[in-house]
């Protein structure tokens, strides 16, 4: 019997060929960067990833909303990341978020007591997230900032994770010297400005992609698709 063998040929799956003189054999060109996958229900979220406010805490505000595609249908399966800074402005953030069970191993979640300054957000089949946090501030350091909360969307079909920026409308004064609100026009900042929508309520819809009739896009810039964000 020889102890040569030929490669198990796939449908479908890529041959790789044989490494050229001088390469390192198992060097593999790198896959792309990818979203997509049945896995965010179980692997991702975690108890009270929506509840960033300290149980109990007076000064709790409601952030809430749906994601939507470009046709305005819900988008049922997204994931959410929210960061903020905490009340002094600090980013340095605070254990108490992602506890295991010493024994388990199991994810159970927030302390109740820290404000960690991040929260993980599925969305339900209705397209719809809720997040419970304190009132956004500016970041320490940034006087010309308006206060914010960063936001970091994972979604089917999506093949790279997309940022956004919640803006709030009570800070309207400071927005038009934040550095990032004040570079984009009028029409396109609303889109990352929530809506008062009750006491200590607000809600902000994300637009994954703007409808494709472009002449039904309301004054008030909600149909329009959200400003995303480049990091380099």
């Amino acid at each position: 019997m020889s102890a040569t063998s030929t490669p198990h040929e796939h449908p479908g799956v890529p041959h790789q060929p044989a490494p050229e003189a001088g390469e390192t054999p198992g060097t593999l060109a790198p896959t792309p960067s990818q979203t997509i996958g049945p896995f965010y229900g179980y692997a991702l979220p975690f108890p009270g990833g929506g509840d960033m406010a300290p149980a109990g805490h007076p000064d709790t505000i409601t952030l809430h909303g749906r994601v939507l595609d470009g046709a305005g249908e819900p988008v049922p399966d997204a994931l959410l990341e929210f960061w903020q800074a905490g009340p002094d402005g600090s980013l340095r953030g605070a254990p108490g978020s992602l506890r295991r069970d010493p024994a388990t191993g199991a994810v159970i979640g927030r302390d109740g007591v820290e404000f960690t300054g991040f929260g993980r957000v599925p969305t339900d089949a209705d397209g719809r997230y809720a997040l419970r946090t304190l009132p956004a501030t500016a970041p320490a350091g940034r006087p010309d900032a308006a206060p914010y909360i960063a936001v970091c969307v994972f979604a089917r079909g999506l093949l790279h994770h997309l940022f956004t920026r919640v803006y709030f409308p009570e800070d309207t004064a400071v927005h038009a010297a934040d550095p990032l609100l004040s570079q984009l026009p009028a029409h396109r900042a609303r889109t990352l400005v929530a809506r008062a929508d009750g006491e200590r309520r607000y809600r902000f819809d994300i637009r994954l992609q703007a409808p494709a009739d472009a002449g039904t896009t309301a004054d008030d810039g909600t149909c329009e698709e959200t400003v995303f964000l480049e990091f380099r």
